[in-house]
Order: C-alpha cells, then structure tokens, then sequence
C-alpha cells in the first residue's frame, strides 16, 4: 500500500472516530441537564421498615445500593408515610391530600380509580412544566370508573393516564390479588383473545384449583383470605377465570419493571422527566428470583430486600449511564412500616435472627404507633444535596407542594390541601421540618413536635396482634407519648396531662375539617 492510499485511510479513519466523539458529546450534553428542571425518580418500597436497610441499622442483609443514596445524600430519621397501609399512602403522596378524605382503605384487585380523572397529582402538575411521567409497578389505587364491572379483555380506564402519567406498566393491585397479569397503559399484555379474563371477589368462578381446597398444591401455605385462586404456586384474594396467556412469574418483576423503567429513562433523558417507581418488594407473595435466593441471613423477606436493593441499584445505573444521575431528584421511601406474616407463611419470623425491622419502634404497617409510618427516607441530588442526616419531622404527604414549590409552578387553592411547602428541607438546606403531623391507621395520630398522641379507637388489636403479629395501639381511651423520653411509647402521659389531650384532639378535629388551603 502506498504512502497517499496509507493517508488517507488515515485520514478517514481519524474523521470517523472525531465524528463519532462529537455524536457521543452531543448525546450527553443533550440529556437534561437543565438545573431548573430536574429529573425526578421516586423510590416507593411496599412494607420496607425503618430498620430493614443497612444505612438504619439492618442485620442479616446488605443494602449496597441504598446505602451509597444515602452516604451520598440525605438521609432522614424522622420522616413518615402519611399512613400505615398501603393505598391510603400512595394516594396521598400523589395528591398532596390525607386518604382519610376519601375514605380510602385497602382495595380489592377490581376496586374503582380511588384519584378521579383530572383530579391533580404530582404527574399532571410537572406535566406543566414539560416533563414526561411514568409510574412503573404495583399501582393498588383502583382502576375503572365503578359504573360497570371491569372488562379486563377490553381497554381498562380511566387508569394513570387520566391523571397525569403518559405511560403506565402495572401489577393493577398487588402481588397478593388477581388478576396476576401486567397491565401496560389500558391493555393487559400478552391477553389472548381466545382465553378471556375474568374476575370476581364475590363468587368463585373458572375452573382453577383454590388454596383453600388444594394446599397441597401451595409453595406457600396461606391464611383463609388469601386462599382463593392459585397462581404460580400461590393462593391470592379474589377468583380468576382464564387468562393464562397473560400470567406474571412472580420471580420476574425483578427484571420485567427494571426494563420498563430503564427504558423510559433511556427514552425520555433528553426531557424533563417524572418516574413514579413503585416496588411490589417486600410486600407478600415473597417469590424473589432464584440469583437472591439465600443472599440475606433472614429466609425469604431477607432475601426479597437483597432483590430491591438490586434494582435501585439498576435504575441508579442507567440514570448514570444516560448521563442525568446528578440533575435527577431521587426520593427513596416506603409505603408504610414493616409487617412480618402477612398471609402467608414464609417463615419471616422464625428467621429474623437479631434483626429489628422497625428500628426502635413500636409497631409496624396497620399500626398506630411510630413504626406504622416511620420509614426508612433517602434524598439523593448531587446537583444540589449535600451528604448528611436530617432529623426534621416530614411527611411524604409534602412532596407535592415541595415539587411544585421547586419548579416555580403554582397550585390552585383547592389543590394538594394537606401538602405544605418544605422544599429547603428535603433539599438539605434547612432543618425546619413540618410542627405537627398526622399519623393515618385504624385511627389517627398527631405528632406535634416532640409530642406523639393516639386518638381513641374501637378495637381492631386482637386482629392485628393475632393474623399480623403486630401492636396495633388501639385503645378506647387517649393515648400521649413524649418521645424523646419513650421513643418506644411504653409511657402513655394521658391521663397525667389533660390539657395536652385536649390541644392535640383539637388540632386533629381542626385538620379533618379543613377543606381550603
């Protein structure tokens, strides 16, 4: 080859790997970057304690990925889901309004849409702004407008879309419920149109074997609620007829919501964008993948924690590898406090070794005391979060106003009632968090300050304490804590302080009443 012809191959080839250089810097600098707008992913796991990751105190499992948000970002000790169950706080964290306005209590897998069409959430207020939303996982807030039964064969709505999000991949209620099938959008993927899908919480229906008829057939033995149709092994709540084409592998949404969510990321990095990721782990079924099986001390809910942390850890690196990891807002919560035997027996109790999952606290999910919605809370911001703790009182209820606070969008009068304004806080530069704060179960709750007091309720404790292992707080008379003197509330100052009683009921009675902003 001649020295001309040995030149200009050269000369090619340098253009070439210039031209593919510059292609590469153009990718990155066109992801968003725009300061005023960032990116927004949060994080929300089902039944994930105070104490259950490592960074909180966790034994007998590692969170490596939970843990590097939160050596890298801000982590709160005294922040709360605004209720100890699960769907009262999803709908609260994505209106900016307590559930106990519209009722709202655990749904059935056929449930109607608990948020109405075109009432405001935080997707359709960024959508405002310009960003695109997706919610990716469990979803448990009803779908359908309760006129008819649901038609699964058909277009499932109103659903996300109606509020805001513009793309949608769901277990419609829970890994405990039928149907068993993802939905994406309005359609349940993969349906054949030769075996239709049928649902009933009412009525057995189909001919597919139930739990409580055939425990032989069970992975996992299962209380008398969660005894009805056996999918993959495992009893549900409700009856399903048909639709076997359609059937999720419990042991797959470790992979098929991580894809879902990472390919929205990869879509979407050079716009704004707004991912509601919301974990089916921990919550029962626990059927984590055969990779996680063993990989924690604590059996199976052990080993479903190592399964989470793994895919925050996915969905961190693909932030990363699209180049918008430090301009993105990441926000990792729970639902509601932690809960050991659920439905089914999966030997969480006999293998929790020395591991506390609610931390210090009394209680756990369904319960009135602090571990019911004391969870686990991580702020991860390189672009604008300094490393830290931040013990200020928070409330995931002020998400909505903070964000909206954040993106200078405002907010009608009537919108997001309950959420207030704290955008300084979960950004690190401000310890003032919320001066009182309501507590949602089976009754409320209100924090205020250093003060925790338990409204009166009618009994529900035997039920808890017996089907869920669990304290639920449950007392006909007041209960008022001082907590940094009983942070575990063993202490009920009732009866001692009158005055307080009546201060804190007041303000309850206040908050319930409250209808404008």
């Amino acid at each position: 080859m001649n020295f001309k012809i040995k030149t200009s191959i050269s000369l090619l080839l340098a253009a070439t790997l210039l031209s593919a250089c510059n292609s590469t810097n153009t990718e990155s600098t066109t992801s968003n970057l725009n300061p005023d707008k960032p990116n927004i992913v949060i994080f929300y796991v089902d039944d994930l304690g105070y104490g259950d990751v490592g960074v909180y105190g966790a034994k007998g499992v590692e969170t490596p990925n939970i843990d590097a948000l939160a050596n890298n970002g801000l982590r709160f000790t005294d922040a709360h889901s605004s209720a100890a169950t699960c769907t009262p706080s999803r709908y609260s964290l994505l209106t900016g309004e307590h559930a106990f306005r519209k009722k709202a209590k655990v749904l059935q897998g056929d449930a109607k849409m608990l948020i109405d069409p075109g009432q405001p959430t935080i997707a359709s207020l960024v959508k405002k702004a310009g960003y695109k939303s997706a919610v990716v996982g469990k979803w448990h807030l009803g779908l359908g407008d309760g006129k008819s039964t649901i038609d699964w064969n058909q277009d499932v709505k109103p659903g996300p879309l109606e509020i805001g999000f513009d793309y949608s991949y769901l277990l419609p209620a829970t890994g405990d419920r039928v149907p068993t099938v993802y939905l994406e959008n309005y359609t349940v993927e993969g349906l054949s149109a030769n075996d239709p899908l049928k649902v009933s919480y009412t009525t057995k229906i189909g001919d597919r074997p139930v739990g409580r008829e055939h425990p032989e057939l069970l992975r996992q033995q299962a209380d008398n609620q969660h005894a009805d149709t056996i999918v993959n092994g495992i009893s549900r709540i409700g009856y399903m007829q048909g639709g076997k084409s359609a059937e999720w592998k419990d042991e797959d949404f470790y992979t098929v919501f991580t894809d879902k969510a990472n390919h929205f990321i990869a879509e979407n990095k050079n716009n704004p964008f707004f991912l509601f990721f919301s974990f089916h782990d921990i919550h029962v079924p626990r059927l984590p993948h055969k990779k996680f099986q063993g990989k924690s001390e604590m059996g199976l809910r052990g080993d479903a924690i190592v399964q989470m942390d793994y895919i925050t850890g996915q969905v961190v690196d693909q932030l990363k590898k699209q180049g918008v990891l430090d301009n993105t807002l990441i926000i990792f919560t729970s639902d509601n406090g932690p809960v050991l035997t659920d439905g089914y027996d999966d030997e969480a109790i006999q293998k929790l070794g020395d591991h506390k999952p609610a931390g210090p606290f009394r209680g756990g999910k369904y319960s009135a005391y602090e571990a019911g919605t004391r969870v686990p809370t991580i702020v991860h911001y390189p672009n604008r979060v300094k490393p830290g703790v931040n013990n200020s009182l928070m409330s995931q209820i002020d998400v909505y106003a903070s964000i909206a606070n954040m993106l200078n969008i405002p907010m009608d009068e009537d919108e997001a009632i309950d959420s207030e304004v704290l955008t300084s806080t979960w950004l690190g530069e401000s310890e003032q968090g919320r001066t009182q704060l309501i507590e949602e179960s089976y009754t409320l709750s209100l924090r205020l300050g250093d003060w925790k007091y338990i409204a009166p309720s009618k009994g529900t404790n035997d039920w808890i304490r017996d089907n869920k292992n669990i304290e639920g707080g449950f007392q006909a008379t007041p209960q008022l804590f001082y907590l940094p003197n009983d942070l575990a509330e063993q202490n009920n100052l009732a009866s001692q302080e009158p005055s307080m009683v009546e201060k804190h009921q007041k303000i309850i009675d206040s908050i319930v009443n409250k209808t404008k902003r």
